[in-house]
């Protein structure tokens, strides 16, 4: 990274941090004043009322600075600011400048997918009008404004799997979000890995929404580490996984005229692979005790290493790490050889089985009856 990237990122954490570390108290003394909290029962295992709406604090740290950047640029281009910014940054501004329309498309998938959230929050939907309502902007974003991921595979394909990995993202940021601290901690550090493959790229607005997704999460988490005194509802969940879906599809993992190997296309899947883990393992577990794929229950991850005997923070504190430890390598893989990309996608295998098999005996102790 150099100067002029160091100092966007700073700016773009700080920016973002503040924003998120103010608001996110103010926005958890209105939910209490209006009855706008959680309440423990059923599968939830807080015992007291917690706030919620905390996504409105760092959904708006995130989507103010973006609409603020665009806007910016296009101001810029218009009154001859590319003369008065250093080189490396003002060769960026007539993409910021043509990605207007993107760029203003994914706030606005944003925004429906928060707005959703937050009337989940207080009214619960079911499972399909949100998963219609995931689909629709998903297909918005990729079809309306072609926010794809492999376009070598044709437009028909590559919209398909663009699309389903929006929702596949968006899901399983959804389904993370089921202790305190554990979905904005992954958050952090999936952007932290997307932010330094972007910058590799020579790109610019994408690190500067990944940077401000750190920014924005480590003003939420000090409000939402156990014991949380707020939590990020659907509200927050749902725009967190739609926003790093969105991020990976824009980064640039392959390119030769950068010196980007094929290799770089296993990096989202590397990154995001004990959040998948999660998804899929509840849903094998669900599955196989015939119940339906979308209640909410706690046969998640965090779930069953409770039931092997860690507390709250532990069980938090190693699915952060597991995922760091197979999202750091990931940063490799745009510029490694197979044989070296062969080595980390089985180091990420090996993760991915190792955890399995240290809280296997909560897959048992989630079927027993309570």
């Amino acid at each position: 990274m150099n100067s002029p990237h160091i100092l966007i990122a700073a700016c773009c954490v700080a920016t973002a941090f503040v924003i998120s570390v103010v608001t996110t108290p103010l926005v958890r003394a209105w939910s209490r004043r209006h009855g706008f909290v959680d309440r423990p029962g059923g599968h939830k295992s807080h015992t007291a009322p917690v706030a919620l709406l905390g996504g409105i604090s760092f959904v708006a740290a995130i989507l103010l600075p973006m609409l603020g950047v665009i806007v910016l640029s296009r101001l810029l281009m218009q009154f001859g600011g590319p003369d008065t910014l250093p080189k490396s940054i003002a060769i960026h501004l007539p993409g910021l400048v043509a990605k207007t329309r993107e760029g203003l498309a994914i706030i606005g998938g944003a925004i429906v997918l928060h707005v959703l959230g937050i009337y989940d929050d207080r009214q619960p939907l079911g499972a399909m009008p949100k998963l219609i309502a995931q689909v629709l902007v998903a297909a918005f974003v990729v079809v309306g404004f072609d926010v794809r991921l492999m376009t070598a595979t044709g437009p028909l394909l590559s919209s398909v799997l663009s699309i389903l990995w929006i929702v596949a993202l968006t899901n399983a940021y959804n389904f993370l979000d089921n202790m305190d601290g554990l979905a904005a901690g992954v958050a952090l550090i999936v952007a932290c890995a997307f932010g330094v493959t972007a910058t590799q790229a020579g790109q610019l607005f994408v690190p500067a929404c990944c940077w401000l997704v750190v920014g924005a999460t480590l003003g939420f988490l000090p409000y939402n580490v156990h014991p949380a005194s707020i939590f990020m509802g659907d509200a927050g969940s749902l725009v967190l996984g739609y926003l790093v879906a969105v991020l990976t599809i824009l980064t640039t993992f392959y390119d030769a005229s950068f010196g980007r190997r094929p290799a770089g296309v296993l990096a989202p899947l590397v990154v995001m692979a004990v959040p998948l883990y999660d998804t899929i393992s509840v849903f094998y577990l669900r599955g196989r005790a015939g119940l339906s794929l979308w209640r909410g229950d706690q046969r998640h991850f965090s779930h069953r290493l409770l039931r092997r005997g860690l507390s709250v923070r532990e069980a938090v504190g190693v699915i952060w790490l597991a995922t760091a430890v197979t999202a750091l390598p990931a940063t490799l893989l745009p510029h490694a050889d197979w044989p070296l990309a062969l080595g980390i996608v089985c180091q990420t295998a090996g993760v991915v089985v190792l955890v399995a098999y240290l809280e296997k005996a909560g897959y048992d102790d989630a079927e027993r009856p309570r």
